[in-house]
């Protein structure tokens, strides 16, 4: 009842976005993160269920905001913590995929993530959904050299086709008011590295096509 009452209210500031001419994005740690957090002693199955209505709640508040006018993100929680108790990929990837967003925007690159581009070999990729797949750590100063990030690319274009995949930070650089994990100027250095890897992908995949 709760969470369809948010809802409610909530399709009010998403359509008032929409309708300002601005794309919309949805943050999603409950259908990631909360798996370690609210529902940490709770099953896999009582997770995946909360989830799964979380997504249709979220579905009727966009029912009048365009998929391209939405993106949606699924994080873990931006924290420099061990993340030993993440949910995989593979165990929510088809209630996430049932979202309305036609944007979809994961953690990829972290030690905890990064390996799970594995997970779209083996699922059929809805027609016209984007991936957005972290290619940038947000919670570390390293500065990740553009052919890192054109791998990194390269394993989802390869999976999904170069036009359904979009370069993006693993998560926001500066999540809470007065937060700041990596220093202003390395973070935009970071994602000059971003752009200059995202063109080296571009010309893989061109001679890959």
């Amino acid at each position: 009842k709760y969470v369809e009452a948010l809802g409610k209210a909530m399709q009010k500031e998403y359509e008032a976005i929409y309708k300002a001419g601005l794309t919309l994005q949805v943050d999603c740690p409950d259908l990631a993160m909360g798996r370690h957090t609210k529902f940490k002693d709770g099953s896999l199955a009582d997770f995946r269920a909360a989830a799964a209505v979380h997504v249709r709640v979220m579905n009727e508040a966009l029912v009048n905001v365009p998929a391209d006018r939405t993106r949606m993100h699924v994080c873990w929680g931006n924290y420099p913590g061990p993340h030993h108790m993440d949910v995989p990929l593979a165990d929510i990837i088809d209630i996430v995929l049932d979202a309305k967003p036609k944007y979809l925007s994961i953690e990829a690159c972290n030690p905890g993530h990064a390996h799970e581009w594995e997970v779209f070999e083996n699922i059929k990729w809805p027609a016209g959904k984007v991936i957005m797949p972290g290619v940038l750590d947000t919670t570390t100063s390293h500065i990740e050299h553009p052919k890192l990030i054109a791998q990194r690319l390269m394993n989802y274009v390869r999976f999904v086709g170069a036009s359904n995949v979009i370069a993006c930070t693993d998560c926001g650089f500066s999540t809470a008011a007065g937060a700041m994990n990596v220093p202003t100027e390395i973070v935009y250095a970071k994602l000059q590295s971003m752009v200059k890897g995202a063109r080296i992908a571009g010309e893989l995949a061109a001679k890959e096509a």
